[in-house]
Parts: C-alpha cells; sequence; structure tokens
C-alpha cells in the first residue's frame, strides 16, 4: 500500500471530535470507536475534560463501544480520564504500531472495518488505523484555550508531508 493511502483518512473533521455525531457513525457503519486522548479529547496541558465530552461520549455510547488508546505513557493522567467514563484504556500503546489497537479492536468483538480509530494525529492515529484496517477519522487538536494561539509546527508538517505522499486532506461535505 502507498504511503499516501496509508496518510488518509477516511473522514477529515474541520473541528474537535465534538463534531462526530452518533448518525456520522451510524452511517460509515461503525460499531466501536477508537479514541486518541492527547488533543483528540483533552488538550495535553489538561487532565480535565472539558464539559462537552461527557454529554458527546454518553451519546456515542449508544452506537458504539468506546476504548481509549493514547501513546502517553502516564497511565495515571489516562486513567483519570477514561475512570469518569467508565472506559477501558491502553496507555503508552506505540501508536502507529498495531499491537495495542489490535487489542482494543479485539477486546470489542468487532472486525477491524467496523471500528473507527479517531485520532488528531496521521502519523500516529491515522497510519495505525489505515495499517489494521480501521476506519480512521482525522479531527482538530482540542487545545487548550490559552494555548490556542500557539502554531503546531508537527502538526503542519504532517500535513504537508501527506500530500506530497499523495493524501488528500480536503474535508469531504457530510
Amino acid at each position: 500500500m502507498s504511503w499516501g493511502k496509508l496518510l488518509q483518512p477516511d473522514l477529515i473533521l474541520e473541528s474537535s471530535i465534538l463534531s462526530l455525531t452518533p448518525e456520522m457513525i451510524q452511517q460509515h457503519h461503525l460499531k466501536g470507536l477508537v479514541l486518541d486522548v492527547d488533543e483528540t479529547l483533552v488538550p495535553i496541558t489538561s487532565a480535565q475534560v472539558c464539559a462537552e465530552l461527557s454529554p458527546w461520549v454518553e451519546a456515542i455510547q449508544q452506537v458504539a463501544t468506546l476504548w481509549l488508546v493514547s501513546n502517553n505513557i502516564n497511565e495515571n493522567r489516562i486513567k483519570r480520564i477514561a475512570d469518569p467514563f467508565n472506559l477501558p484504556y491502553i496507555a503508552g500503546a506505540g501508536k502507529p504500531s498495531r499491537r495495542k489497537l489490535r487489542r482494543a479492536v479485539t477486546a470489542m468483538g468487532l472486525p477491524p472495518e467496523q471500528v473507527g480509530m479517531v485520532g488528531d494525529r496521521l502519523f500516529t492515529d491515522v497510519l495505525a488505523g489505515n495499517r489494521l484496517g480501521m476506519f480512521t477519522v482525522l479531527v482538530k487538536p482540542m487545545v487548550d484555550p490559552a494555548e490556542a494561539a500557539r502554531n503546531y509546527p508537527v502538526h503542519t508538517f504532517e500535513v504537508w508531508l501527506s500530500e506530497v505522499l499523495g493524501a488528500s486532506l480536503t474535508p469531504r461535505k457530510q
């Protein structure tokens, strides 16, 4: 498979994970979601979830099983984010490795093509999900409002390199 295809998300959202709706999940025939944590669910500078996340999780759980899979090695941080929602989680995943993603998908009892990998990074979340045959969703990073003005050079570089390698990162209209 070409790098362009490996880095091509199946769905690109123009805003945060909060814009991913139960209807979108059903439209793409997904039964489970693996969620990245840092800058996908919470800003990396925060261990607290925003108030809007709780109703979002509740709505999504009506249509899909959820797992958190993070590259962050701080298990206490990931646990503090997962526990209020009673979500299973894996810390220190080493994405784009597929090993721990596969463990989450297997625990869901679903084939990879019925599970979405949702994250804010192309070279970790999207690449890992595509390598496993999952449906991949790229979201805008969720950042602390105090940090919003900060430039994200790594993210900008990933987008540029992905497009050079053949991925099209223009969001499709729903």
